[in-house]
């Protein structure tokens, strides 16, 4: 993990503790059960996006996109036909 990451987690972590001490006099236990799952669940999936931001190669700019939906499409030689459906 880059130093990048670990200070976003921090940060992250950081936002969560502040709101779970706001939200706690608040929200009855129950509730508060919930949040913290759907707060860890949120984390999780900003570190994935943010893991795949960074670990992602560059797109390549071979054709401009007007030139790629031009270009007639070869049919890839794995590609399933369709299925008949009765």
């Amino acid at each position: 993990m880059t130093r990048d990451g670990e200070r976003l987690i921090e940060l992250i972590n950081e936002l969560g503790s502040r709101v779970t001490h706001v939200v706690s006099d608040m929200v009855p236990p129950a509730a508060q059960v919930h949040l913290l799952n759907a707060q860890r669940e949120l984390i999780t999936a900003l570190m994935l996006i943010y893991e795949n931001r960074v670990t992602a190669p560059p797109p390549s700019r071979a054709r401009s996109s007007a030139a790629a939906s031009r270009a007639p499409r070869r049919r890839s030689p794995r590609r399933v036909g369709k299925i008949p459906i009765d």
